[in-house]
């Protein structure tokens, strides 16, 4: 009799500074990061206390999510460890058979379903393993961002609102990845929208950006064309077109992290500053429970024996 597990599984993040090399090396797909931006990430890292709370988060996401099902749940990173093996190992040890993945990135799911799929291939050859498409238009996960914006909007008088522009921010990627035909910039966008027809309260203007491009350079040393409009061009646009206050909304990412604590807290609202712009952020959904009972949603269609038989792959 088969037995379900959860592996829940987010992008990775070091705990230690002497780790930041090897991430960098399996970011860059093998390619060994050049010192100058060892020292810059360090830097970054450094500078929100000298690790990220990414995998922390993610191990609480999985414990709450264990107990909201009822299933044996291990989390891992899909770049640093802990990595699927050992989550997959984890719960083979408490008999688990086959896999539901719970991926962190509801814009880019299939991937992290694919990266446990694969590893599974090797360790548990006969494990089924399923998982979501990608996910950013789930009402409940709709529901949890607008709620997040409504709060940042609550204190604001209806003239402050009406000079009060909300960026939808998510993490750019390299354009040739979106010509390649990557739904990425299209679930983005279409996940943004949902939540902004969601907000209880209406700021005077919304507009969205592609924010963390990276600091590395392309094969032979030519530059990386990344996604845009940059978040720093954003702020220069919204005060130009009469804004006086920015509340970032960072609905492409799940939870806090480097580019979230360095990224918007502390470069973003430098920039802000220097325009004389009013800068804040919503509040990450990390383990909310509200964000919990989203994932339960837009897993539950796995759940179930039958859905496993006919979704499930070896």
């Amino acid at each position: 009799m088969s037995k379900l597990g959860l592996v829940v599984i987010a992008h990775g993040t070091v705990d230690s500074l002497d780790d930041l090399p090897a991430f960098l090396t399996n970011i860059r797909r093998g390619h060994a990061p050049p010192q100058e931006l060892v020292d810059e990430v360090t830097r970054r890292y450094s500078a929100i206390g000298g690790r990220s709370p990414l995998n922390d988060t993610t191990r609480e996401v999985a414990a709450k999510l264990g107990r909201a099902t009822g299933l044996p749940a291990a989390a891992c990173g899909r770049l640093f460890a802990p990595y699927p093996d050992a989550a997959i190992a984890d719960l083979l040890a408490q008999g688990v058979t086959d896999f539901v993945v719970v991926p962190l990135a509801q814009h880019s799911a299939p991937l992290y379903v694919e990266a446990v799929r694969e590893v599974a291939k090797k360790v548990a050859p006969e494990a089924r393993v399923s998982g979501p498409e990608n996910y950013g238009r789930a009402p409940l996960l709709v529901r949890a961002f607008a709620d997040k914006v409504d709060r940042a909007l609550a204190s604001l008088s209806a003239e402050q609102l009406a000079v009060t522009t909300v960026v939808w921010s998510a993490h750019s990627l390299p354009t040739a990845v979106v010509r390649a035909g990557d739904p990425y910039d299209t679930e983005v966008r279409a996940a943004a929208t949902a939540i902004e027809a969601s907000l209880a309260r209406r700021p005077g203007r919304t507009t969205i950006c592609f924010q963390s491009q990276g600091m590395s350079k392309g094969p032979g040393g030519r530059p990386v064309e990344w996604m845009g409009p940059t978040l720093e061009a954003t702020l220069a646009s919204e005060k130009a077109a009469g804004s006086t206050r920015i509340v970032v909304a960072p609905v492409g990412f799940l939870a806090d992290h480097v580019e979230i604590l360095y990224d918007l807290d502390i470069e973003a609202k430098g920039w802000a500053d220097a325009a004389s712009l009013d800068f804040s952020r919503t509040e990450s959904l990390n383990a909310d429970d509200t964000f919990v009972a989203a994932l339960v949603s837009v897993i539950s269609p796995f759940l179930a024996p039958s859905a496993q038989d006919a979704q499930g792959s070896r």
